[in-house]
């Protein structure tokens, strides 16, 4: 409970003055104490043949009692290679069986899954490979988008690594695991690591968010609830397993209810994603706004039937409001429902129930979950403050979002000093972003005090981009920073001082910053458009506006209405 500072003038009491202020608790529901492969097990002794899986690309199908049974034999492959509780178990994927059964498989084995996106290339990679400690990868070696195994062999040289096994799903090296004489561990605890994601700081360099059994398993099990999930009902999940999207709304929502996990394709396709609805009868499907979008914009969207669709989500990023009301309406998701949260918070921490009014799920993003606390506290304290000293606002003022729970992550992997910044003492993330808490305790986002750019549902942080940026020879200054997208939210633009002596258009061009890019950070970090200039807006301190680089860029390019789109 925040700190209560009553006024000896006013006869208000305590409870009357905590509803004037802009604090929340979520329903005080149990919270299950059970690791992912507990779960999974009980999910399978309840509904053994059910549909556990369906990967449609892959013509694959699992029941629950299947799933269980690959995840033992996976855990004892990964005995047999020396894997142990604690271990970290590199997974570098797009979605495939092999994803969900590696990451049922590591949490029966006690090892803590790495998630690599697969969109890394040999800059990013390295970094990830060095940090995570990571003792074993799982990758295919190739597919249309990239040659893995070349990016690895380049990320790796010269390294000394604790990389000891590289398993390629797509070798005999694979099926030789799954048939291994390993065995399971003895113990495997609740407040154990079981998921390690890679989430870019706004240091410029990646943090290994850890998240425990614990929490993704409750965040699961309280996501279930909202949605009102069954064994009956069969999920489309096109987002990225890589993405806390994927491996935690995507999966451990059907970990908890028995609902099945229906995969499209590798990577998100419109087209596949519909006629999986179409062809599966699905009751459910996630995604960003960009990929309802791209699903209206086929020009055979009629012809897929959609009517078997209950509910799914719009969250990743701003979701448009007059969007969400046409996918209520012409995709039938009648009980569509909008979350927040962040990687750091397992992830979700608000969301709006399959019961709400129309309104509360178009204009806001829900109220607090079950066993989490929200606040919006003023913007006044430094950033390694303490919160119960930090002033907490009255309902329909603006402040950052902070919240405190069960859900909040174990810590940035190897980083104490990060986590402090984040992570207050008194047990509440500052999660950097800004909203409202209206009267009736729901959270309208309205915007970001961090400078992240949210690209079509990527994180993007613009450091990071702009350190990468200064390794070109001829960059003397970048600022990077986003602009509004009609179908993806927002774009990378980057804003370039040249050195001394160089001339834009004659010694450096825009598509020779981009060719720089590509293959060394992925694509959806690449700049779309790059301006060279001689200065860039600052204060009389020298501090840099980046919002007037972004005003410029919205009245050159004509976005002005594309800014204006409201969004929940």
């Amino acid at each position: 409970m925040p700190a209560i500072s009553m006024n000896p003038t006013t006869s208000m009491n305590i409870d009357e003055q905590i509803s004037t202020q802009s604090y929340a608790r979520g329903p005080a529901r149990p919270l299950l104490e059970l690791t992912i492969g507990d779960l999974l097990q009980r999910t399978a002794d309840r509904y053994p043949d059910r549909p556990a899986l369906v990967s449609r690309h892959q013509d694959r199908r699992l029941t629950w009692a299947e799933l269980s049974a690959e995840a033992d034999r996976v855990a004892r492959g990964l005995w047999s290679l020396g894997i142990r509780r604690g271990d970290p178990v590199g997974l570098w994927s797009t979605n495939c069986a092999e994803w969900i059964v590696l990451h049922m498989g590591c949490a029966r084995a006690g090892a803590a899954l790495v998630n690599v996106n697969p969109a890394y290339r040999s800059h990013e990679l390295q970094f990830t490979l060095t940090r995570s400690r990571m003792k074993a990868l799982f990758l295919w070696h190739k597919d249309r988008h990239a040659d893995y195994e070349d990016i690895l062999g380049r990320a790796r040289h010269g390294l000394n690594l604790a990389l000891e096994h590289t398993i390629y799903f797509d070798s005999p090296e694979w099926p030789a695991l799954l048939d291994s004489d390993g065995r399971l561990p003895d113990h495997v605890a609740v407040d154990d690591v079981a998921n390690i994601q890679y989430t870019s700081g706004t240091t410029g360099l990646p943090k290994g968010v850890m998240l425990t059994h614990h929490n993704v398993v409750n965040n699961g099990q309280f996501l279930a609830q909202g949605f009102h999930y069954t064994e009956q009902d069969k999920i489309v999940v096109p987002v990225p397993l890589f993405h806390c999207y994927g491996c935690v709304i995507g999966t451990m929502s059907a970990v908890n209810s028995g609902a099945a996990i229906i995969l499209p394709n590798w990577t998100f396709d419109a087209r596949a994603t519909l006629k999986a609805i179409h062809e599966e009868h699905a009751t459910s499907v996630y995604g960003v706004p960009a990929m309802y979008v791209a699903e209206f914009g086929l020009d055979d969207f009629a012809n897929y039937d959609t009517r078997s669709l209950r509910t799914g989500m719009m969250s990743g990023a701003p979701c448009p409001v007059e969007l969400m009301k046409r996918v209520l309406e012409e995709m039938h998701i009648r009980e569509l429902v909008i979350a927040y949260g962040q990687t750091e918070t397992s992830p979700v921490v608000t969301m709006s129930d399959a019961g709400d009014s129309l309104e509360v799920r178009v204009n806001t993003v829900g109220r607090a979950m079950p066993q989490t606390d929200i606040k919006i506290a003023s913007l006044r304290a430094e950033p390694n403050s303490n919160l119960d000293s930090q002033e907490t606002l009255p309902r329909g003022q603006q402040g950052e979002v902070c919240v405190r729970g069960y859900a909040l992550m174990k810590g940035y992997d190897g980083d104490p000093e990060g986590t402090a910044l984040v992570i207050q003492p008194d047990g509440w993330l500052r999660t950097g972003d800004l909203g409202v808490m209206r009267e009736d305790g729901c959270i309208h986002i309205t915007g970001r005090s961090r400078d992240v750019i949210i690209r079509g549902g990527e994180n993007i942080y613009p450091r990071e981009v702009e350190e990468f940026l200064y390794t070109h020879p001829k960059v003397g200054e970048v600022q990077v920073f986003g602009i509004p997208n009609a179908r993806l939210g927002e774009i990378v633009v980057a804003w370039i001082r040249l050195r001394p002596g160089l001339k834009p258009d004659i010694d450096a061009t825009e598509q020779e910053i981009r060719e720089f890019c590509q293959g060394q950070i992925a694509y959806y970090k690449i700049p779309e458009h790059v301006r060279f200039a001689t200065e860039f807006p600052a204060t009389l301190s020298g501090k840099i506006q980046k919002y007037k680089m972004r005003e410029f860029e919205i009245e050159a390019r004509g976005l002005q209405a594309v800014a204006k789109t409201a969004t929940a």
